[in-house]
């Protein structure tokens, strides 16, 4: 019999690509904060992650505990999720034009053992240049405000990307092929047969509606 699976984040992107690969999970929101002092974008992507992963796990019994967090650096500035319309065009102006890297941090945990992984994936992206009409209707659509960077891949601001060197997943919220990986480690072995069948189809290609 598989694990329980327990996905420590409310992000409806992270579910949705759970979802894609025929897994059944439950839900329970972390409640960390993400405000740390940490600068190094790597190790502040590992240090929510765990942070994450381990608050849930306090309260499991036994499963696997699933944590991500996603951080936007460019030029060695972080850019977190904008809280209002003009932090989210801010950080749209700063990203056009250029590279920038998307990091997530991914943490795993086993109970009761209390065995944990952790794993940080990073994709360089590059921005076309923006218009500031288009920056304008971007920010009228509502994707930036639940999004570090300010943008969502996999939604309108697809348009805005040139290209990528990396795991595209990862610009969503969560790289899959390392997050497969972990969770063999861990002894969930989807390809052995304990698929769960009884999930909603996700929309557009697997990833819920923003």
């Amino acid at each position: 019999m598989m694990k329980k699976i327990i996905l420590a984040s409310a992000s409806p992107r992270r579910a949705a690509l759970l979802r894609q690969l025929g897994l059944c999970f439950d839900v329970v929101e972390s409640g960390v904060c993400e405000d740390l002092d940490e600068k190094d974008p790597m190790r502040l992507a590992e240090q929510l992650a765990l942070a994450k992963a381990k608050a849930v796990a306090a309260n499991v019994a036994e499963g696997v505990v699933i944590a991500a967090d996603t951080v936007v650096c460019a030029d060695g500035e972080l850019l977190g999720k904008p809280q209002n319309p003009a932090e989210a065009a801010a950080m749209l102006r700063l990203l056009s034009g250029r590279r920038h890297d998307v990091l997530t941090g991914v943490a795993v945990i086993s109970r009761p053992q209390n065995i944990s992984s952790v794993h940080v994936e990073k994709t360089a992206v590059v921005m076309r240049a923006i218009t500031e009409d288009e920056i304008t209707w971007y920010v009228a659509s509502g994707e930036p405000f639940d999004k570090a960077g300010g943008y969502g891949i996999q939604g309108r601001a697809a348009v805005f990307v040139e290209k990528l060197n990396g795991c595209y997943f990862n610009v969503v919220g969560l790289p899959l092929a390392s997050l497969w990986r972990m969770l063999a480690e861990h002894g969930i072995r989807i390809w052995e047969g304990a698929e769960c069948h009884d999930i909603t189809a996700p929309d557009h290609q697997g990833f819920a509606p923003e």
